[in-house]
């Protein structure tokens, strides 16, 4: 069995030195009660700020095959209406254009961590033009279930917005 050390700092100005556990513990309760220190988290001086609300998402419908736009800066339920009229999946392609926390200076970074940390792939905003700068384009083309892991990866990562 390995013995366990600790540091004996009631060494009569001579400087700590490590003794085995045992030995600290045949001193008398009085002195080893003197030398315990508990160290606690230090209550919070800075008044915690409540987090922003967030931002409901908007959305751009663009029917790629006959290039033009079908709405712009509408809401989830109104763009989903507009997918409705679809035959099948293979017609669409969904993606969401989301800004990059504000913790990174350009898309490739925050790219970059989200797949060194995560293994989630999203294309930089840089990809597709100046202007894509300060977001990622998430493609929701995959199963409920990736999807969801790779929001819980984000998650576990703090990776959040």
């Amino acid at each position: 069995m390995a013995k366990t050390w600790v540091l004996d700092t009631e060494t009569k100005g001579t400087g700590a030195h490590m003794v085995p556990l045992e030995k600290l513990l045949q001193q008398p309760a009085k002195e080893r009660d003197l030398a315990t220190i508990t160290l606690a988290p230090q209550p919070s001086r800075d008044p915690v700020e409540p987090p922003e609300p967030p931002v409901p998402l908007r959305f751009k419908v663009v029917d790629v095959l006959g290039a033009r736009e079908l709405a712009r800066d509408i809401s989830l339920r109104a763009a989903l209406g507009l997918l409705e009229d679809m035959s099948t999946v293979l017609d669409a392609r969904v993606y969401v254009w989301m800004p990059i926390p504000q913790r990174y200076s350009s898309s490739m970074d925050f790219t970059k961590d989200l797949l060194d940390k995560t293994g989630v792939v999203v294309a930089p905003g840089t990809g597709f033009g100046a202007a894509g700068e300060g977001y990622v384009r998430v493609s929701l083309c995959d199963t409920e279930a990736r999807l969801r892991e790779a929001g819980l990866r984000m998650a576990k990562a703090n990776l959040r917005y």
